[in-house]
Formats: C-alpha cells, structure tokens, sequence
C-alpha cells in the first residue's frame, strides 16, 4: 500500500513516499541495509559535530529484540510484534567541552530523520515510536544518566493493513495530513504568515 505525500510543489521522492505503516513483513532485513541505515544515521549533522546519538539495535530472535520490545507499552507491542527490527535512539545530554548539550535532542533527531530516510531508500519503512518505558530502558540497557532514552524505531519491509487488528488497519488507511503552510512558516512577527506561502 503506498501513501505519497499530496505535495503543492515538488519534493524528493524519499521524502514524499515516507510514512509510518504499522504493518510490517517478517522478510529479514540485511545487515548490509543495517549498516547503511546506521551510516546515513552517523552523518548527521549536529551542533559542533558532538554526534550525541547512540543507538541500541535489536534483530528479531535476538535477546536485545526481546528487551527493547518489553520496552514498548502496551499499544505498541499490538503491532510491533512482526517488526524484524527495532532501534532504540539515544542522547547524550552532555557536551565534549563540559556543561549541558541544550540541543542534543534536536540533534537526535536529526540522526534519525536521516536513518528513517536511509530506510525508505532501501525499500523499507520505520515507525518511530515514543511510546516506552525509559525508565526499564535504562535498566535493562545499563544506560548511564548522561545518556536520555529519547525514540524507538521499527523498522522493515511493509505488508498489507489487512494484517493488523481492524482499529489498526483503519489507521493504516487514513490518509496523511499535514497543516498548511502559511499556518507554520511566518515573517515580521510569530503567527503572522510570510507572504510566500499564500496558498500553501
């Protein structure tokens, strides 16, 4: 099932084809496709280049799969349970040069929006997830306290909606909406719209 991105302007086909299906294959994912998603992941750019991201990665059948998963709540482990990976991102909150890294979430962030983006070049789609338990993370994962449990990703191949519970396969249907874009984009002042998204 594919779900472009109804665009008013041209994008790059990574990013309009990307969206977070919850129905997901047991087809394997490769250790090669790993290794380039986590590659794509690594040259992130971040603030003063601290690279803050680390990542625990867990392929179905594997202790660390089965840990990361008890992670998720409820909801997610409804779907999750076919994903042929999971990922665990996380930030280091402090800075190479002492003191706080305000940004390193951001920056985590951006480690992952390349990884999710990685993926879709791959011919495979991811669904970040918020929704898990940091605290049993960091136990299960001896994460130190300079280190914050920030996103968890499934990733791998798509398969059908029809797979899912039917709340799930509904949700699979709905379609991708996002807020126009003089709502979002301003010049002058806050909330007030730069003239040039007039229409978008």
């Amino acid at each position: 099932m594919e779900k472009p991105a109804i665009t008013k302007l041209e994008i790059q086909s990574v990013i309009k084809n990307r969206w977070s299906p919850r129905s997901f294959s047991d087809k394997a994912v490769s250790e090669d496709q790993l290794l380039r998603i986590l590659e794509a992941a690594r040259w992130a750019p971040s603030s003063f280049n601290e690279q803050p991201w680390r990542f625990i990665v867990g392929v179905k059948g594997d202790e660390t799969y089965e840990k990361l998963f008890n992670c998720l709540v409820e909801f997610n482990q409804i779907w999750a349970t076919t994903a042929p990976v999971l990922v665990l991102a996380i930030g280091n909150k402090l800075s190479s040069k002492g003191g706080n890294n305000s940004v390193y979430q951001y920056d985590v962030g951006q480690g992952m929006a390349y990884l999710t983006l990685q993926a879709e070049a791959e011919g495979l789609k991811s669904h970040q997830m918020g929704g898990f338990s940091k605290d049993k993370a960091r136990e299960l994962f001896n994460i130190p306290e300079d280190f914050d449990p920030l996103v968890m990703s499934a990733i791998g191949y798509q398969d059908a909606p029809e797979k899912l519970k039917p709340d799930f396969a509904d949700m699979e249907r709905q379609p991708r909406e996002r807020k126009p874009m003089a709502e979002l984009v301003f010049s002058e002042k806050f909330d007030h719209s730069h003239p040039f998204t007039a229409g978008l």
